[in-house]
């Protein structure tokens, strides 16, 4: 039920306020959840990493909402077994800025570092 009215208010969104990227990557954000939890996890990761990438350009690599939408796509690429590229965002991409940042022992750093070990443990291949 979440899911329609999720996708009108991003719709409305880029309508009515399309210079207000913060509130369009909430929208965006809001949207990619609800579409995890519907299962539909190659839609919600195509949305992850545009707003990944907007976070990127917006905010720059260090900022704490770019590195908590890092964490987000990571966690998706390692539910859909897309192991090497979550190893990679983690460990190359996103751990790196988060411990400058906001600290080997914040929330989202041992987040991070949570989701490597995760995507190493699931590897088949490692």
């Amino acid at each position: 039920e979440a899911l329609p009215v999720l996708e009108a208010h991003l719709a409305l969104s880029r309508r009515y306020w399309p210079h207000d990227e913060n509130g369009i990557l909430v929208a965006q954000t809001s949207l990619a959840v609800c579409l995890g939890n519907a299962g539909r996890l190659d839609e919600a990761l195509v949305l992850e990493r545009v707003i990944h990438a907007k976070d990127v350009a917006l905010h720059g690599a260090s900022h704490e909402e770019t590195i908590l939408s890092g964490c987000n796509l990571a966690i998706s690429l390692t539910a859909l077994e897309l192991f090497d590229e979550a190893k990679t965002l983690n460990r190359d991409q996103l751990l790196p800025p988060a411990r400058r940042s906001l600290g080997a022992d914040h929330d989202l750093t041992l987040k991070l570092n949570h989701n490597l070990a995760a995507a190493l443990a699931n590897d088949p291949e490692r």
